[in-house]
């Protein structure tokens, strides 16, 4: 799968190296295949991405829009990498972790994945479905973190399966956020094709808990060696940093870098938007984008 990746990903890269206009590039300078989510297009015209990634809801899910992601991954010869969250974006309609955990295991939204892998197997683009993501996580953000591991495992599993069904091309990101206990909610080899880890650099959170700057290779370290004990490649799914200048620089120049340390590393993906889910110790929601990530 490994090998798989990488030649998709390397053909998709020279080919659109071939057909750049000759704009600037935006991504951070080494080898190592990259993408974005990158809803304002900062990354539309840059040549290096070979990865798009989209956010997609379950609920109230506007299907066209995989079509639209479609198009413009083919025009830029990228892979489509597809992040389904469990729930509606609208907040005050969105069901309790127990209304979901019981809906997923009576079948009662089976047909929100049939729905979305249906529309995914007409796609063109190389697909990677993500579902669930950070489910090991014990902030509270996402209805479907912190569940009893065998109640995500299960949820999980059923998903895979119904998306596989309706289009066996896709390839199949597991996707915790990378923290301690992250291997108790591990699927199986058979349901998983990679596995993603989240990966963010924020300056005003070292200081205040570490009272220096983390590297790129401190917050990367545990998270990547909890991800490698499975055997499968890796994926930073989502990626971002932010601070003065010389921190977002030294991040910059580190994150593509091919390093002996971590060898499974087959993708970088940063995460191009505004933080959406509020930092802890008062940080406030960290703008991720490459235009507003320097801080005085």
């Amino acid at each position: 799968m490994k090998d798989a990746f990488l030649r998709t990903t390397a053909h998709a890269a020279l080919v659109a190296l071939a057909f750049a206009g000759g704009p600037a590039v935006a991504a951070p300078p080494g080898t190592l295949p990259f993408g974005a989510y990158d809803p304002g297009g900062d990354f539309a015209n840059d040549p290096v991405p070979v990865i798009e990634h989209l956010f997609l809801p379950w609920q109230d899910v506007y299907l066209p829009s995989l079509n639209e992601a479609d198009a413009y991954a083919l025009a830029r010869n990228r892979a489509l990498l597809i992040t389904i969250e469990p729930w509606t974006w609208t907040k005050s309609e969105r069901n309790t972790p127990d209304d979901l955990r019981k809906g997923i295991a009576d079948g009662s939204f089976d047909k929100n994945m049939e729905a979305i892998c249906g529309t995914i197997a007409g796609l063109k683009s190389p697909v990677t479905i993500r579902w669930g993501h950070e489910m090991e996580a014990k902030d509270g953000v996402f209805i479907w973190s912190n569940w009893q591991p065998k109640d995500y495992i299960a949820a999980y599993q059923r998903m895979v399966t119904i998306c596989r069904k309706a289009a066996p091309q896709i390839t199949v990101m597991w996707s915790p956020r990378g923290e301690p206990g992250m291997e108790a909610y591990y699927p199986g080899d058979d349901y998983v094709d990679l596995v993603g880890i989240s990966v963010f650099g924020l300056q005003a959170y070292d200081e205040l808990n570490f009272d220096r700057d983390q590297s790129y290779a401190d917050v990367m370290g545990p998270r990547y060696a909890r991800a490698a004990a499975f055997g499968k490649p890796v994926v930073i799914a989502e990626l971002g940093y932010s601070g003065d200048q010389a921190y977002v620089d030294a991040w910059e120049n580190s994150v593509r870098v091919a390093r002996p340390e971590f060898p499974n590393i087959v993708g970088v993906v940063y995460y191009n938007q505004r933080e959406v889910h509020p930092w802890p110790n008062g940080l406030g929601l960290p703008d991720w984008r490459i235009n507003k990530r320097v801080t005085p």
